[in-house]
C-alpha cells in the first residue's frame, strides 16, 4: 500500500491535512503525482509545479514543500507539504 500525507501550513500551524492511499500497480512516480492531484482537488488548490529544488528535496527525504513560487495562483497559506509515509 502506498500512502502519502499532504498538509497545509500557515504560521507554523497545520491548517488541513489528508492521507491519500493508492494500492494500484502503477509506478511510484505515477502514484505520487496522482496523490498530489487528489490532495489538491480535496484542498481546492491548483496543482503546484515541481521546481528543481522541490524534486531534489523529495528524492532525498521522501518529503517536499511547495511554496508560493510553486503555484501560479496566490495561496493564502505558507506551504503545502507532502510526505510519503508508507510504500510496499
Amino acid at each position: 500500500m502506498f500512502r502519502m500525507w499532504c498538509k497545509i501550513f500557515k504560521d507554523n500551524r497545520m491548517l488541513r491535512d489528508t492521507v491519500i492511499e493508492d494500492d494500484s500497480s502503477r509506478n511510484r512516480t505515477a502514484k505520487v503525482l496522482s496523490a498530489l492531484d487528489t490532495a489538491c482537488h480535496e484542498f481546492d488548490l491548483a496543482v503546484p509545479m515541481w521546481l528543481d529544488s522541490t524534486i531534489d528535496s523529495f528524492k532525498r527525504h521522501d518529503k517536499a514543500r511547495f511554496y508560493q513560487d510553486n503555484f501560479i495562483e496566490h495561496i493564502d497559506f505558507d506551504f503545502l507539504e507532502i510526505h510519503v509515509i508508507e510504500e510496499d
